[in-house]
């Protein structure tokens, strides 16, 4: 058998754009001779799926997955090249597997995840997502998860544009009750629509409040009505408008959509009261889908002159 050398492995991996170990395998199959193990790997259609990974992938789904036997909660996030597959029976089947592997693997990376077994498969993640790369003709990526164990309530925007968990800190029996659900529900909306970046002021670190600071200073000395305020006026100012900032930012502290009279914090006391139960939202987590990717930004007159050329 030929000896397979690092350098050789790198040179396939460079060409084909196929993983280190793929590469490895194809040229061990082909006793070390290059070509052959480029053929190899084209006949494996890896190539193929590789070339596919390079294009931008954007689109795609949230969701959310249930285990009732460990009580875990995943929220995963996985992306398509165009909002049309996102559609796909296949594919969102594929995100649902992702999300029960999580669960039933115990991954706690999105490597760790593509590395263990496809939940009712010999394939592992990364296998299942190259032969899905290959069959549907988009690139797809794995991009993140997060799970929570415990009293989790859960919403899903749309088809799967917007995915949020709440963890609550409660008693099991009051976890059961409607009105928890309703609650949890609609403090899980109440974040899809705003958006907080905390769960409460002591969340926010240190320095985003100084910088919050400095920028509405900079504001206030640009400002001529603020010309002649003494100090102490400034500082009060600059008070209330880091108020606000904890106002708009996070949850505990933001008006509640449904009734703004009240903060969400006070609508979870509120309710909590009338199931004579404590209760306390512990974090969340939101996804949106592709939030902070590159969108594709396709242009077919550019396209075709890309082809003549």
């Amino acid at each position: 058998m030929a000896e397979i050398s690092a350098k050789v492995v790198k040179e396939l991996r460079e060409i084909t754009g196929v993983g280190m170990m793929d590469c490895k395998k194809a040229l061990v199959e082909a006793d070390g001779d290059f070509d052959k193990a480029i053929e190899l790997l084209r006949e494996k259609g890896l190539a193929a799926a590789a070339k596919k990974s390079s294009r931008i992938a954007a689109e795609g789904l949230v969701d959310i997955y249930y285990d009732e036997a460990t009580n875990t909660t995943v929220v995963i996030e996985v992306n398509s090249e165009t909002d049309f597959v996102a559609k796909n029976e296949s594919f969102r089947e594929f995100v649902k597997g992702c999300a029960i592997t999580v669960v039933k693997s115990g991954a706690n990376t999105v490597e760790e995840l593509l590395d263990a077994k496809f939940e009712g498969k010999d394939l592992t993640v990364a296998e299942e997502l190259r032969e899905k790369i290959l069959v549907i003709g988009e690139n797809m990526t794995v991009r993140r998860f997060e799970k929570y164990v415990g009293n989790v309530v859960t919403y899903i925007h749309g088809q799967g544009q917007i995915g949020v968990m709440v963890k609550f800190d409660t008693d099991a029996e009051t976890a059961k009750k409607a009105e928890f659900i309703t609650m949890g529900k609609d403090v899980a909306m109440q974040i899809a629509a705003m958006a907080p970046a905390y769960l409460a002021k002591e969340d926010v670190p240190a320095d985003v409040m100084d910088k919050e600071a400095e920028i509405i200073k900079a504001q206030m000395a640009s400002d001529p009505k603020f010309a002649n305020k003494p100090a102490a006026a400034i500082d009060n100012i600059v008070k209330g408008k880091l108020n606000k900032y904890y106002e708009e930012n996070c949850l505990l502290n933001q008006a509640f959509v449904k009734e703004n009279k009240i903060t969400v914090e006070q609508y979870v006391k509120d309710c909590a009261k009338a199931m004579g139960a404590e209760i306390k939202v512990a974090s969340f987590v939101k996804y949106e889908k592709g939030e902070g990717l590159e969108k594709r930004n396709d242009n077919f007159a550019d396209e075709v002159a890309g082809m003549i050329k």
